[in-house]
């Protein structure tokens, strides 16, 4: 090939990729919408994963546009993102006009990567046919059927605390609380004793932590797959690890036959799929619900132990290191449970449980303080008119909920950088915009699971409190540090809290 033809053809593609790549990030501003400037090639994910958590990188940008506008822009790599700055744009997004963005656009790809079909990923028509299965299996009777089980682990939880508490030894809390996650999922979904208390190196917990371990900049393979699922798909790329494709395929394939072959029944979530797989209806229900396929099933209890153990530890490691920087607080929370369970003959019952609102108060203001899902993904599946203004949101969009910068903003939550459960009473609930809490999201896609979740983090908080006091010590970081490469929130080099028995 002739040198100089080589040289010109490359300096054109070089000349064209750059023109592209410029008319690409000219998009906002085209359409008089105000913008975070973008960097090639990762837009505005320049620190994402290596210096800066997403939900520090995302709270600037929120605080950068807001008051611009209902919504800003942002690129993920080259594609526009839209960034919401109103809570009623956000109310219409999650409830009023739900029909444009029911879809959340994560990238599913089941023929390489079965697991990732699951309801969270899930879109269109399949998203609501398996909602419509899967939310009676989280009413309030199924979370009571289940409770006992929380509640046998929680005692057990309480009991290999006392070592360390009659020692005052200072100890890391975020394992701790997601290795007692992890053994309540791991009995609820699949009715397996996982033994992550008393083995740390057990293989569930193994499994359980390499799911959300990110090294270097492999975090940003989630937003490039987001941005660009057709070139993830032609590439058989895949959200989840092989390892933890092939443990839990196999762990439920091997259950799920022992189960049949000795016609065994649990109260678990696994139990329930089981029904709905082989009859399409819950026992004692004639509803028809449709039968569901393994893979369908496999992929459902993945997303349950997934969303369970990790958001639930978290929620408890945050919660606690407030309680322990806060003894008026702590004091009153141990005080009620004392008064409930003195009530209830000593009893853990899930009526006594459900009573304990200064608890749920402790578990809001930790969920509104330390998120630990940061933003909230929908995608725009027609061109919308944004109300009150003449924006259009193109089919395809993305449309970015920054849940961090929104609980943190000093216009709806005064002096955000303080710890009140009071803010969450009936009657300051009820003075707030009803869009200013989101850790769960809002709307027919709200998390399925939430019960579920304050359930297990409720009987863990209480459990832990009723008996021990949390205490700050030389080696806990305030404030602490948010690990950059973890997909949910989560304290760099661990959380270290003082135990003391009372």
């Amino acid at each position: 090939m002739d040198l100089s033809f080589f040289l010109v053809t490359v300096v054109t593609l070089l000349v064209a990729g750059y023109l592209y790549v410029k008319k690409k990030y000219q998009y906002w501003e085209e359409r008089g919408v105000p913008y975070v400037k973008p960097q090639f090639p990762l837009g505005n994910l320049q620190e994402m994963g290596s210096t800066k958590h997403s939900s520090e990188i995302f709270t600037k940008i929120y605080n950068q546009l807001k008051g611009k506008d209902v919504f800003g822009g942002i690129f993920f790599f080259t594609q526009p993102v839209v960034v919401a700055l109103d809570l009623e744009f956000v109310r219409n997004v999650f409830v009023k006009d739900f029909q444009y963005f029911h879809d959340r656009g994560f990238y599913i790809n089941e023929k390489d990567d079965p697991l990732s079909g699951h309801l969270v990923s899930l879109s269109g028509q399949r998203w609501k046919n398996l909602r419509n299965k899967l939310s009676p299996t989280f009413t309030s009777g199924k979370m009571k059927m289940m409770h006992s089980t929380i509640t046998a682990v929680a005692k057990e939880f309480q009991n290999y605390l006392e070592p360390f508490a009659e020692k005052n030894e200072v100890v890391e809390v975020k394992d701790i609380f997601s290795r007692f996650t992890t053994d309540v999922i791991g009995n609820c979904a699949f009715g397996v004793e996982c033994n992550s208390l008393k083995d740390p190196d057990a293989e569930f917990r193994r499994i359980g932590k390499k799911i959300f371990q990110f090294e270097g900049l492999e975090f940003l393979r989630i937003f490039f797959l987001t941005a660009f699922p057709n070139v993830g798909r032609a590439l058989k790329m895949k959200i989840n690890k092989p390892e933890v494709s092939e443990f839990f395929m196999r762990l439920l394939k091997e259950t799920v036959e022992y189960r049949e072959r000795n016609n065994i029944k649990r109260n678990d979530f696994l139990s329930l799929l089981m029904q709905i797989m082989k009859t399409g209806k819950l026992e004692g229900d004639n509803t028809d619900l449709g039968k569901m396929t393994f893979e369908e099933l496999a992929a459902q209890t993945f997303v349950f132990f997934v969303g369970g153990f990790e958001t639930s530890g978290s929620t408890m490691t945050f919660a606690f290191y407030e309680l322990a920087q806060h003894q008026d607080i702590q004091d009153k929370a141990r005080e009620e449970i004392h008064r409930i369970l003195e009530k209830y003959n000593g009893e853990y019952t899930y009526e006594a449980c459900m009573e304990m609102k200064y608890i749920d108060q402790i578990i809001n203001e930790t969920l509104r303080k330390h998120p630990i899902g940061d933003s909230l993904i929908r995608l725009c599946g027609q061109d919308y008119n944004v109300p009150g203004t003449k924006h259009v949101i193109e089919k395809g969009t993305t449309v970015m909920v920054p849940v961090y910068g929104i609980h943190h903003d000093p216009q709806i939550y005064p002096d955000p950088e303080k710890f009140d459960p009071d803010r969450f009473t009936d009657e300051n609930i009820k003075n707030r915009h009803p869009f200013a809490w989101i850790p769960f999201g809002e709307g027919p896609r709200i998390c399925v699971g939430m019960r579920f979740g304050m359930m297990q983090t409720r009987v863990g908080i209480a459990h832990v409190l009723s008996k021990y006091r949390v205490k700050t010590s030389s080696r806990t970081q305030i404030p602490y540090v948010p690990n950059p490469p973890s997909q949910v929130l989560s304290p760099k080099g661990g959380m270290w809290l003082k135990l003391e028995k009372i």
